[in-house]
């Protein structure tokens, strides 16, 4: 590797000046294929319960359908569209979408391993079986063919194809069956069936001896079975019902990926909300990116697929496991306590004295909350308790992801219901959630309230609740500000953070931002909170330069970040720059890292590592030791191009010295001491887990918020 140096002491390496070169960059799609490695690597993980292994398997399978239908299909659209921009490292589209089928081939292999030849055996022998339909007894089988009958057969639609029936329209993420049967007339002929989502894909179905011949009964008599059968077997082995007076030669599976990444000319749609619900309708006939098949299937039959769906060898994929493997996430619903982690308990805020508000708790300090060691339900309380309370005037809020039966939601409309005045910016374009999204607007508007769906040109990803109060001293603003959703359902699995706060320039500020997203400011700067796009990237570089100018000055430069992703160059290259000075930096990046660490004259001082466990990591912050006048940032914005210029993000400042002392010793601490579940970037991309040093203690740092985090009574970990 070549580059300009400049002259450095001896033996002192020499200091890599052309922080263009893209050889200094990792690539971001094969780095977040890494991370899925990681959740793979949890999946193969013996040290973990059955069921939450099988987990680990179901959402590195879910993430890979997004990666193609969001990031694969980005790089087919460059390469149709001849807008070959090149990636950060200087790959090509084309160059990319190689290494990445190279490196997909490499995981499946893996998987074959994980799934049939360790996992499935080990739910045999835990009593949960899914069996191969050859395996059935009598009496199942003429169950299931009664089922099919009474439940199946008449949600399914046989498509034919042949010179008088047009290639059938596949949809997106379905499994498939190709179906070849003799006609006496016509002779071979071929039909695709669509395996109905309206049904479980794996199908309980009792011992042969608790079979009922009960009609009404049907499977309800394996109701508690731990006996499965896939439903595309079921369809398989009974296609002669929708076929009749033909003979069934053969059917295979397969499944097919849509481009699912549609961008909305905002400028030109007159009606956002309209223009959104016809983009979810449009994901349905994207251009197809992947198709999955069945090993058994006949070149033949792959022949009549490839042809007609129009793509080319290196999107086809042929596996030896099953297809469709995300939806074994359905076996984690067994009630099998011994094969999943043990119950975790939050720990809850404690309860007011008397009839305390939680107004009254934020009045007297700043509350911090992580989830999910924390309880959500604080928050959901902030603004049940502002819908109900007489001196509550307005509450303003920012919506992303909020799930389906939404207590937040619920509570909004309750304060419109009692007169509060109450704005929601509601993200519309809150990908794969839109759907939830629309319906939620709409229901909102209904009850009165103000709903904005975001801001032309832009996502609006912060995380902010403003309730302002009447009081005897005046007009208070009590704000939530958040690293996560308001969404209580992933809150239990996804680690985040809370800040409540009345600190009044930090109200003036978020008072400011939403006069911003409603109407037609264009204020671009804050006192207190770091907002993009117009501040966040400029604000974190000119800390990291005075990190940079203490460590020439006194040597003792430090920074601690916590992420979801880096890959924004101009902060990357920032941080080079700090470690060619010597400041240590700790980057803790769960996904996608496009810096390469310790390259000698370029990022020796740097260190990244990567935790997946059994919570998400979810949460970020921002810390700069400042020579001891140290500064930290909670908010929801990560290193990356789209949150520093297309996204609407907040950053916020832990004011109180207690508070971040609090946190940095009992959060960022552990996180960087674990030396269980973390992973180590190298220079080249790979990771490698981080080890207990000689006579140093084993060290998980999730267990140990499981088993110690009491909020701000928690101690430091004696490490």
């Amino acid at each position: 590797m070549t580059h300009q140096t400049k002259p450095k002491a001896p033996n002192t390496p020499e200091v890599i000046d052309n922080l263009d070169d893209p050889k200094l960059y990792l690539n971001r799609e094969l780095s977040w294929l890494e991370f899925n490695k990681r959740v793979l690597e949890e999946a193969e993980d013996p040290s973990h319960p059955l069921l939450e292994r099988v987990k680990f398997l179901s959402i590195f399978f879910n993430n890979l359908d997004e990666f193609f239908m969001i990031r694969i299909s980005g790089l087919r659209e460059q390469l149709s569209s001849g807008v070959l921009e090149a990636a950060l490292d200087g790959m090509s589209p084309s160059d990319q979408l190689g290494k990445i089928r190279d490196s997909l081939l490499r995981s499946f292999s893996r998987v074959t391993q994980c799934w049939q030849d360790d996992l499935f055996t080990s739910l045999v022998d835990a009593g949960i079986r899914i069996l191969p339909y050859q395996d059935l007894k009598p009496k199942q089988l003429s169950l299931l063919r009664r089922y099919f009958r009474k439940e199946i057969f008449p949600a399914l639609t046989p498509l034919a194809f042949d010179p008088s029936h047009p290639f059938p329209h596949i949809s997106n993420l379905t499994v498939n069956l190709a179906v070849v049967a003799h006609d006496p007339d016509r002779g071979e002929c071929f039909a695709r069936i669509k395996v109905p989502s309206l049904f479980p894909r794996l199908i309980r179905i009792p011992d042969e001896s608790q079979v009922s011949d009960d009609e009404q009964l049907g499977l309800a008599t394996g109701a508690e079975s731990t006996n499965f059968v896939w439903l595309e077997d079921i369809i398989a082995a009974n296609l002669d019902l929708l076929f009749p007076g033909l003979t069934i030669l053969a059917s295979y599976y397969f499944r097919i990926t849509r481009d699912a990444d549609f961008e909305i000319e905002e400028d030109e749609a007159g009606d956002l909300l309209a223009a959104i619900e016809e983009q979810i309708d449009l994901r349905q006939f994207g251009s197809v990116v992947r198709l999955e098949l069945d090993r058994h299937m006949p070149d033949s039959i792959k022949d009549v697929l490839v042809r007609n769906l129009n793509l080319a060898p290196y999107q086809v994929y042929t596996y030896d496991f099953r297809l469709g493997l995300s939806n074994l996430l359905e076996l984690t619903s067994i009630d099998r306590p011994d094969l999943k982690f043990s119950p975790h308990y939050p720990n809850i805020l404690h309860e007011p004295t008397s009839k305390e508000s939680l107004f009254s708790l934020i009045k007297r300090e700043d509350i911090f909350l992580h989830h999910p060691y924390d309880s959500f339900s604080p928050v959901v309380d902030f603004i049940r308790q502002a819908a109900l309370d007489p001196n509550v005037l307005a509450i303003k809020q920012t919506l992303y992801r909020v799930g389906i039966n939404s207590p937040v939601v619920d509570a909004l409309m309750e304060a419109r219901q009692n007169d509060k005045q109450v704005a929601v910016l509601l993200e519309l374009k809150a990908r794969f959630d839109e759907e939830n999204n629309i319906e939620w607007a709409r229901k909102l508007e209904d009850e009165g309230v103000h709903v904005v769906y975001g801001v032309l040109g832009l996502k609006t990803h912060a995380k902010v609740c403003m309730v302002v109060r009447r009081e005897s001293d005046g007009i208070r603003r009590y704000l939530h500000l958040g690293t996560g959703n308001y969404n209580p359902i992933t809150s239990k699995f996804y680690t985040d953070f809370s800040l409540f706060t009345c600190h009044p320039v930090f109200g003036e500020d978020v008072t400011d931002l939403f006069n911003a997203l409603t109407g037609y400011s264009k204020k671009d700067s804050y006192a207190k909170l770091l907002i993009a796009p117009v501040g966040i990237r400029t604000n974190i570089i000119e800390r990291i330069n005075r990190e940079i100018s203490r460590q020439q000055q006194h040597g003792d430069g430090y920074l601690a970040f916590k992420v979801n992703s880096l890959v924004d160059k101009a902060s990357i290259q920032a941080l080079y720059r700090a470690s060619q000075a010597g400041v240590k930096v700790d980057l803790m990046v769960r996904g996608m890292c496009g810096l390469r660490p310790g390259i000698p004259g370029l990022s020796q001082t740097i260190r990244v590592t990567s935790l997946v466990g059994r919570f998400l990591e979810h949460s970020r912050c921002y810390y700069f030791r400042n020579g001891g006048q140290d500064e930290l940032f909670l908010g929801s914005a990560d290193l990356m191009p789209r949150n520093m210029d297309r996204r609407v993000e907040i950053l916020f400042p832990i004011e109180n010295p207690t508070l971040r002392t609090f946190i940095v010793e009992t959060v960022l601490r552990p996180y960087l001491k674990d030396n269980m579940q973390t992973r180590q970037l190298q220079s080249d991309g790979t990771y490698t887990r981080v080890k207990p040093l000689e006579n140093g203690a084993p060290f998980q740092a999730q267990d140990w918020f499981i088993a110690n985090w009491k909020g701000k009574q928690t101690k430091p970990p004696s490490l």
